[in-house]
């Protein structure tokens, strides 16, 4: 089984925010794949359905953003779970701009609380992570306080573009699904201007 985890914050307030990109990811992997329904897994929102006849699994942690790695727990422990090979995490990253986005196969957390938490709960660093910019368009332009900032709203032009990178977000997840992480890295990585964060 491959699982697919996007970190958020529950609750209607957070819907339409920056730290909720990865639930809009994995809401648009739910819809296209028709998988569903959703149903209460512990800590998680979860569906499951076949991609390339390979089992997939997708979640939204129920717990806040900072808790997501113990939310996932249980999941990631399953018996036969490989999670370099089977786990990826769709998150946001301020570090990369509105329109970007990368793959990576293991690397820090780079400030994410988010991705902290599952490091720590898996204590080591070695699972795949798919970072979509959420970060100011203009290299001059500076993010005073990041958690005001990702806990704000996107404008209607930020949403609009990260809707337009749906189709790249899900040819990306189906790739990881079919052919492993550096398939996908290969294929969907493009240079970014924005300073590295892994």
């Amino acid at each position: 089984m491959k699982l697919i985890v996007g970190l958020g914050n529950p609750g209607r307030k957070y819907d339409r925010t920056r730290h909720n990109v990865g639930w809009w990811v994995i809401d648009h992997l739910a819809d296209v794949w028709r998988f569903g329904p959703w149903h209460g897994s512990g800590e998680t929102l979860a569906c499951e359905g076949s991609v390339g006849g390979l089992r997939v699994r997708l979640c939204k942690p129920q717990s806040y953003m900072n808790l997501s790695g113990q939310a996932i727990r249980p999941l990631v422990r399953r018996a036969g779970f490989e999670v370099p090979r089977d786990l990826l995490i769709v998150v946001d990253e301020v570090q990369l701009p509105v329109g970007r986005f990368r793959l990576r196969a293991n690397g820090s957390a780079g400030g994410h609380n988010g991705l902290k938490d599952v490091e720590h709960m898996l204590a080591h660093r070695q699972y795949a992570r798919l970072r979509i910019g959420v970060g100011p368009t203009h290299p001059e332009a500076q993010v005073r306080d990041l958690s005001d900032y990702v806990l704000g709203p996107m404008g209607s032009a930020e949403r609009d573009t990260i809707v337009g990178l749906m189709p790249q977000l899900e040819g990306a997840c189906e790739t990881w699904v079919r052919d492993g992480v550096l398939a996908a890295m290969n294929a969907y990585n493009r240079p970014s201007p924005a300073a590295g964060t892994d």
